[in-house]
């Protein structure tokens, strides 16, 4: 089975290019999504992050995220020690789901693919991006944050340029007909290249 990877920066239009994906029927496995629903459901995941973050990390036996959130934010340490905790169980989650699709190939969408150096667990990368300014205001409006957090975020995270380079493949996400036009292409251009093999 073919995995190409989806990813992006914060505020890029992941979900939405995800979308266009989506209508041409291929899978999607989201990461993120399944982490943390990983991190709610898992007695093993649970037990470790409160070892490691205290009982403040859950709250009426739900993720405290807000908390979580701030206690990762400027401590590196914490969060691969987190990571190490979540990311192996989303792993064989991801294989599992893996095996019960019947298509010519699946997107996974990962944040942070080239951050973790997980490049090679994929036939395919898509990076998606946009202009800064649109996803600072994407992601203002969506977590009603500041600009300051959002840009906080931004500078946290692997330059698009440095992306780019590493991919196969590039999405400009700055209005959705644009994004869905290259999305098919893409999806056609892939489909090609299974056949072709």
């Amino acid at each position: 089975m073919i995995v190409v990877g989806l990813t992006g920066g914060i505020g890029s239009g992941k979900t939405t290019v995800l979308k266009c994906f989506q209508s041409f029927g291929v899978p999607v496995y989201i990461a993120d999504v399944e982490a943390k629903a990983l991190m709610n459901r898992s007695k093993i995941i649970k037990r470790k992050l409160i070892q490691l973050f205290g009982d403040a990390a859950y709250v009426d036996d739900t993720l405290n995220r807000p908390y979580l959130s701030s206690k990762i934010f400027n401590d590196k340490t914490l969060l691969s020690k987190m990571n190490a905790i979540v990311h192996p169980k989303v792993a064989s989650h991801f294989k599992r789901w893996l095996k019960k699709q019947d298509s010519h190939y699946v997107i996974k969408e990962a944040a942070i693919i080239f951050e973790n150096h997980l490049e090679n667990q994929y036939n395919y990368i898509i990076t998606v991006v946009a202009d800064e300014d649109l996803r600072i205001q994407r992601v203002m409006r969506r977590d009603n944050t500041s600009e300051e957090k959002v840009k906080s975020i931004i500078k946290n995270q692997l330059s698009d340029k440095e992306k780019i380079e590493k991919s196969d493949f590039v999405i400009t996400n700055n209005d959705l007909e644009s994004a869905k036009k290259q999305a098919l292409e893409i999806h056609q251009q892939i489909l090609q290249d299974i056949n072709k093999k």
